[in-house]
């Protein structure tokens, strides 16, 4: 019954046929808000270091999503989910997972805007206690999350997508999609949608993930062809792991960047460990990444994203954190979060990151935050 009143209930807002929506379709509402206060620093232009305190929400959405069967073992999928600035006005309609596909025990076929293989990674290794997002986040070092993937981020919502994933053969699930430069709609390739076509820009992602018991491992290899322009071709490759001991949960990752630029390329390694270990009812989430100094033949001070080309430009990224669940849908958190760069290093932390200098800043904080789901 309360399935039905939801249909019905989506179905007036969107403007469909109460009857068929109701018989044929089941329709859900959900969502989640999370907000934090933070207790930010980093090194300014003019050399300051102030603490800034600022609320931020952090990945807050709103979506409905539904399942139609169309018999013989075949549904129909669909998802509208848009985001929420919890702590301002506004929105994006349909900017976050967006997707209409078709599922069967063959897999799930899906074309849309969404999330690439390569995030699916996080949820191996990344900070699973705050729901890999604010600037708590593990992906600012690794895959750069932060930046778009015209400006060399990999881990990323690309739009016009088209994504398969296998059914799952004993814990092991293959994925692969491309993403499209499309000039039709919104696109991220640079410096807008019909140049990247003229090029015949696109990205393809594949991964694949097992999960069998305590054990889970994933692989991801993800490739730019001219995303950020003509002749610029990128390529990122993850691999993470971890395993549950019962008492305490241990992750690692590693990850090999290359890119092109036109002075030659620009390549970087990074690894990181992690820990998950519970405490009371609650857990406690404890990470540490290293990304090494820019090589390759590019010209020193060459830099895509936050990576340069040249000596001194790595940087560690370390955070510790606490979830404590007050129910089964609230939960509230704390966190500490700090990347050290070194003297030329230009890493920025992700979600809602704190403006710095440009090279050798630490940008961190304190991290106070509550999250609903519905």
């Amino acid at each position: 019954m309360k399935k039905k009143l939801v249909a019905v209930a989506v179905a007036g807002i969107l403007g469909m046929p109460l009857a068929a929506q109701a018989q044929t379709a089941n329709v859900v509402l959900y969502g989640r808000l999370n907000l934090t206060t933070e207790f930010m620093r980093g090194q300014q232009a003019d050399g300051s270091n102030p603490t800034a305190v600022r609320l931020s929400s952090n990945s807050s959405r709103f979506g409905v999503r539904g399942v139609e069967s169309l018999g013989g073992g075949l549904n129909a999928i669909f998802q509208i989910e848009s985001s929420i600035n919890g702590d301002s006005n506004g929105g994006n309609l349909g900017g976050r997972e967006t997707f209409v596909g078709l599922q069967g025990d063959w897999g799930t076929f899906k074309a849309g805007n969404f999330l690439n293989i390569t995030d699916d990674m996080h949820g191996i290794f990344g900070n699973v206690p705050t729901y890999l997002t604010s600037v708590l986040s593990t992906a600012a070092l690794w895959g750069m999350d932060q930046y778009s993937r015209a400006a060399g981020g990999f881990d990323t919502r690309n739009q016009n997508n088209l994504r398969y994933d296998s059914p799952s053969f004993n814990g092991l699930t293959f994925s692969g999609m491309v993403s499209l430069c499309d000039s039709s709609g919104t696109s991220s390739c640079n410096p807008n949608g019909h140049d990247g076509e003229l090029r015949h820009g696109y990205a393809v992602n594949v991964g694949s993930i097992y999960n069998n018991g305590p054990i889970q491992v994933g692989a991801n290899w993800d490739h730019n062809q001219q995303y950020r322009g003509d002749g610029l071709d990128d390529n990122e490759f993850t691999l993470t792991g971890g395993y549950d001991f019962g008492p305490v949960r241990l992750a690692a990752v590693y990850e090999y960047m290359k890119f092109d630029t036109p002075t030659g390329d620009l390549k970087r390694n990074f690894w990181g460990v992690s820990g998950t270990i519970p405490a009371g009812p609650g857990k406690i989430y404890a990470f540490w990444g290293h990304a090494g100094n820019g090589s390759g033949s590019a010209a020193d001070g060459t830099q895509v994203g936050g990576l340069v080309k040249g000596s001194d430009t790595g940087a560690d990224q370390w955070e510790v954190s606490y979830t404590y669940p007050l129910s089964k849908r609230t939960q509230v958190y704390a966190g500490y979060v700090k990347i050290n760069n070194k003297s030329n290093g230009g890493y920025i932390l992700n979600i809602n990151p704190y403006p710095t200098a440009a090279r050798g800043a630490d940008p961190g904080g304190l991290v106070l935050g509550m999250i609903h789901f519905f």
